[in-house]
């Protein structure tokens, strides 16, 4: 494979594209779903747990997170659910998308908020009935994949809310996130046309906000400056802001600050909201003269083969694809012992950034359509500046394809647009199944001073 850095056009940028809300009709399915699986698992009940930053499970049912303080959603057999949830989220209660009878937990409110209503979370489960149940499914946000322990009986939940369970009932526990995330069978790793409507929104907007912070990088703009522009129309984002040049986490710092950008200093920038993370590393400098001494040959040692593993990783997926042979393929493109990687070359994403993973050595999880996929292949070269261009895409086969070019044509459109360029500009042979959710798939400045270039096939 032969790579170029050109001087190329830039990609197309999407705005005033607004928020696809999930429908009725998604939420149900959702909650059946669920159902189904805790039907095959032989669970009488599930308890979801969340906070703000591990909520996606519980957001998946309910359409929002507990902010600020922690909550539950205990889900039976029959479909029926209860909420329990602290002084600041009762009013949401209401506005649930699965109907749920609600109890309050005080303590899940914020450290000396009032404490009207106390009762034991033990009473709270016997007044719900658990404790006549005989198997109940703990999900929090982390599924176990321990080779040593027993992975169902590892919980993640706060240890009070846990040691309430083991206080109130003689039902076997266990984790059940897989139910949720695993790969193989998890209720939220197959999106339909809706929910790739839904996610593309945030997918959209992060590469949006990657191409205009890559286009304002300047010796003298701030750090600020450009994390500034990695934040858009007030949306909650999925990972900490990173708009970070030259020496990285000094006083262990992640975040941007007013350094000012100088010429031949390393940049790295990450944003990411629901749907999709854009990220990039490359130098503030225009040619290749400049490349620090010891780095003269950063091209062809780094950034290239970066960029030829990316381009194969387009090329190469497919519905029915085992993630541990889009594993052991990357591993044979970009050598890992060489190029120091060591992550999933590739995760699930949605509400949350990183979902969880079916590409693992070994895995026999195969991609399905409706994945929503982030590429991330994290190169490490000792004494060699990082490279990275993570985006994100979907998995569709022909069918959601018709169902999203007619539910959505607006959101075709944008595929169709995103696809012409990888093909025709990138000169990367996208997989038809593949289906661009960003903007800026593949597109990749290593030289972030020469803004007309980026490598091509």
């Amino acid at each position: 494979m032969m790579i170029q850095l050109q001087t190329i056009p830039a990609p197309h940028i999407f705005t005033d594209v607004a928020p696809v809300l999930l429908t009725d009709a998604t939420m149900l399915e959702r909650k059946n779903k669920v159902l189904t699986r805790m039907t095959e698992a032989g669970y009488d009940a599930l308890v979801i747990y969340a906070d703000k930053e591990h909520g996606g499970n519980f957001e998946y049912l309910t359409g929002f997170v507990p902010r600020f303080e922690e909550g539950l959603l205990i889900v039976d057999k029959s479909g029926e659910a209860t909420a329990i949830l602290g002084n600041e989220n009762l009013k949401m209660a209401q506005h649930s998308r699965l109907p749920v009878m609600l109890k309050h937990c005080p303590y899940f409110s914020l450290p000396n908020q009032p404490m009207e209503n106390e009762a034991s979370l033990e009473r709270l489960f016997n007044d719900i009935g658990l404790h006549q149940l005989g198997k109940i499914g703990l999900v929090g946000w982390k599924m176990f994949t321990s080779a040593r322990a027993d992975n169902t009986q590892l919980f993640d939940l706060p240890w009070f809310i846990v040691e309430a369970f083991k206080n109130s009932t003689d039902a076997k526990l266990e984790n059940a996130t897989h139910l949720f995330i695993r790969g193989d069978n998890g209720a939220r790793v197959i999106n339909n046309e809706n929910e790739i409507a839904h996610y593309e929104y945030g997918a959209n907007l992060a590469s949006g906000c990657m191409l205009k912070a890559m286009n304002a990088v300047e010796p003298g703009i701030r750090e600020t400056e450009l994390g500034a522009l990695l934040a858009a129309e007030g949306q909650y984002q999925t990972v900490v802001t990173i708009a970070a040049a030259g020496q990285r986490f000094e006083k262990a710092n992640f975040y941007p600050t007013y350094k000012k950008l100088e010429r031949g200093q390393p940049l790295s920038m990450t944003t990411g909201f629901k749907g999709g993370l854009s990220s990039r590393t490359g130098f503030v400098i225009a040619d290749e003269s400049e490349l620090p001494e010891a780095q003269k040959d950063y091209l062809e040692r780094v950034a290239k083969p970066y960029f030829a593993a990316v381009t194969s990783w387009l090329e190469t997926i497919r519905i029915g694809m085992p993630g541990g042979e889009m594993y052991a393929h990357i591993e044979q493109v970009l050598n890992k012992a060489q190029y120091g990687w060591h992550l999933n070359p590739g995760h699930l994403s949605a509400d949350e950034e990183w979902m969880s993973s079916p590409i693992y050595p070994h895995s026999a999880e195969t991609l399905k359509s409706g994945m929503i996929l982030q590429i991330d292949i994290i190169p490490s070269v000792p004494g060699y500046t990082g490279v990275s261009a993570e985006e994100s895409i979907a998995l569709a086969d022909p069918a959601l394809q018709s169902k999203i070019q007619a539910d959505y044509p607006e959101l075709w459109e944008r595929i169709v647009i995103r696809r012409t360029y990888i093909r025709d500009v990138l000169k990367i042979n996208l997989a038809d199944e593949a289906i661009p959710l960003s903007n800026t798939v593949a597109y990749l400045r290593p030289f972030l001073l020469a803004k007309e270039k980026a490598f091509t096939c």
